[in-house]
C-alpha cells in the first residue's frame, strides 16, 4: 500500500507536510515524496526512504520550502508524486492503491499518444498511468473522473494545482480518505493517525468517488460521492496505524473486539500468558486477555527503533531479516508457560514459524496456541495491495498438498464447519509447528468492525467484492 497527507494553511504548511506525510510511514517502504505549491511553482522532491526514516530524508526541504499546499506520501513500489503538464495546467499527483490493468492502459495510451518514462526494472509507473488518463480530461475534475472509469482495481488521489488539493477517493472505497480541520486550515490523509498531534479534528471521511477542493476558501465538494462501500476489512486488522479511524471506526478497538471473540471461543484450552505478535497482534491479545481473564505478558518484545514491519518490504529476504531480528524473547517469561500467541494474521506462515514460533520453543514455552484475528487467506489483494500472491499464502499451500493440485473451487475451505477447512487448519498447524490453531471466523470478524457485510471488502478471505468487474 500506500500512504498520502495533504495540507492546506493561511500561512505556510511545510510542519504539517513534514510530521503529517511521516504518520503515514508504517504504509510503504520503499519512497517518500512531497510536492509543494511555492508562489506559481510546483517544487517537487522524492527519496529512497527503504533505508532511513521520512522525516530525516526530507528535514532539508522541510527547512528551505515555504508554501501554503503541499501533498506528501509514502509508497511501497513507485516512486511519487509525479509531476505533469496538462492542457488545462500543471499539476503533481500522489496515490495509494492497486490497479490491475496497467499494462492495458499502457498500451491504450501509448495509442492515443502518450509517452512515459522509464523505470529502473522496465516497468511502467502506475502514478504516471494515472496522471496521463487525468490529463485526458478537459480540467481536474473531469480528468479524474476520466481516470475512475478506466481503471480496474483502486486508486485514491491527492492532486496538487494552483487551485489547491483536489481529494479524490477511489470510486468503490476500498482505501480511506479522511479531511481533517484545524481552524481554517485542512489536512487530508489516508491515516487519521496524523491528525491529532499536528493539531487537527476529523472533520469527515470522503465518500467512494468523492472529490474535494481543499485551498485558502475552504472545502468545496466538486464531485459527489457514490453510496457504494467497499472499503478493506484489512485496513482493521493489520495494515491500519492503532490510533486512525475508517468510517468513524478505530482500528484499535476492532482489534480488541477482535481478540475478545477469539477467546469466546477458546473454551476447551488451559494457559498461563496471553500475548499479541508486536505491534500489529498486541491489541488482538489485549482484547483476548480481557475476555479470558487471563494475563496479558510481553514473551517477545520488538526493537522499534531498528525494525518497522516486516510484512511490506518487497522482497522476501528482506522480509525474512527484518522478521528475524525485530523481535527478541524473553525467557524469563516464555520458560514453562502455555502461551496464547494472537496475530493479525497468518499470510505465508513462514515468518510466524521461523521468527516467532521458533523463539518461543527455544527459550522453554510448555505450550503454544496461535490465534489469527481473520480467517485464513486465499486470495491476493486486488485493490490495496494487503496480500501477496496466490502461490504464496499458507493456506493455498495447505489446499495444494491436501488436492494433490491447484484446484479453482475452494468454497468448502472456507466453510469453518467442513471437513476439509479443518483438514487445512491442521496442516498449516502441522507446518507452524503449535500446539493448537484457531482462525477467527469471518462472521466475527464483521461483526467486531461494526460495518454492514456489503460494505466490507472480504476478497482477500472469500473471494467475493461488488466490483469484480469495474461496473458496478
Amino acid at each position: 500500500m500506500s500512504g498520502v497527507f495533504g495540507a492546506v494553511s493561511q500561512k505556510d504548511c511545510m510542519e504539517d507536510l513534514l510530521y503529517g506525510t511521516d504518520y503515514q510511514t508504517h504504509l510503504g517502504t520503499e519512497y517518500g515524496g512531497i510536492a509543494v505549491l511555492t508562489g506559481k511553482r510546483i517544487y517537487r522532491q522524492i527519496h529512497d526512504v527503504s533505508q532511513s526514516q521520512f522525516k530525516s530524508k526530507f528535514y532539508g526541504d522541510y527547512k528551505k520550502l515555504e508554501g501554503k499546499y503541499g501533498i506528501g506520501v509514502i509508497s511501497d513500489s513507485d516512486a511519487q508524486p509525479m509531476f505533469l503538464n496538462a492542457k488545462f495546467g500543471s499539476f503533481a499527483i500522489c496515490m495509494t492503491g492497486l490497479i490491475e490493468n496497467v499494462s492495458q492502459l499502457v498500451k491504450e495510451l501509448h495509442a492515443r499518444g502518450h509517452s512515459f518514462s522509464e523505470t529502473e526494472d522496465g516497468s511502467s509507473n502506475v502514478v504516471e498511468v494515472v496522471a496521463k488518463l487525468i490529463s485526458e480530461g478537459e480540467d481536474f475534475v473531469s480528468g479524474i473522473e476520466h481516470m475512475f472509469t478506466k481503471i480496474i482495481g483502486s486508486a485514491s488521489v491527492l492532486l496538487l494545482c494552483k487551485d489547491g488539493i483536489y481529494a479524490a477517493r477511489d470510486r468503490f472505497g476500498y482505501t480511506s480518505l479522511a479531511v481533517g480541520k484545524r481552524g481554517k486550515d485542512y489536512a487530508v490523509a489516508s491515516e487519521t493517525s496524523s491528525f491529532p498531534n499536528t493539531g487537527f479534528e476529523i472533520h469527515k471521511f470522503l465518500m467512494p468517488g468523492e472529490i474535494v477542493l481543499l485551498n485558502e476558501d475552504g472545502l468545496k465538494q466538486v464531485s459527489p460521492g457514490r453510496d457504494v462501500n467497499q472499503i478493506c476489512s484489512f485496513l482493521w486488522i493489520y495494515t491500519g496505524f492503532p490510533a486512525s479511524s475508517y468510517e468513524g471506526i478505530n482500528v484499535e478497538a476492532v482489534r480488541e473486539r477482535c481478540g475478545a471473540s477469539l477467546a469466546k471461543r477458546d473454551k476447551d484450552i488451559e494457559v498461563d500468558v496471553v500475548c499479541g505478535v508486536p505491534d500489529s497482534g498486541t491489541a488482538h491479545a489485549i482484547g483476548y486477555a480481557k475476555e479470558s481473564k487471563k494475563p496479558y505478558r510481553r514473551p517477545l518484545v520488538k526493537y522499534t527503533p531498528g525494525y518497522g514491519r516486516s510484512y511490506t518490504p518487497p522482497v522476501q529476504e528482506i522480509r525474512d531479516h527484518v522478521a528475524k531480528m525485530k523481535l527478541i524473547p524473553i525467557r524469563d517469561i516464555i520458560d514453562g508457560n502455555r502461551i496464547v500467541v494472537c496475530e493479525d494474521s497468518i499470510v505465508r506462515g513462514t515468518q510466524l514459524k521461523n521468527f516467532t514460533v521458533q523463539k518461543l520453543w527455544d527459550n522453554g514455552a510448555k505450550e503454544i496456541h496461535v490465534r489469527p484475528a481473520c480467517p485464513p487467506l486465499m486470495f491476493p489483494c486486488r485493490f490495496c495491495l494487503s496480500t501477496k500472491s496466490i502461490n504464496e499464502l499458507s493456506a493455498r499451500k495447505a489446499i495444494k498438498a491436501i488436492e494433490g493440485k491447484d484446484i479453482e473451487d475452494i468454497s468448502e475451505y472456507t466453510d469453518i464447519s467442513s471437513a476439509k477447512y479443518k483438514k487445512m487448519v491442521e496442516w498449516i498447524r502441522k507446518d507452524i509447528d503449535v500446539t493448537t490453531l484457531r482462525y477467527q471466523a469471518l462472521d466475527d470478524m464483521i461483526k467486531a468492525i461494526g460495518l454492514p457485510r456489503e460494505k466490507l471488502c472480504t476478497y482477500c478471505w472469500n473471494g467475493e467484492c461488488l466490483a469484480k468487474n469495474n461496473l458496478l
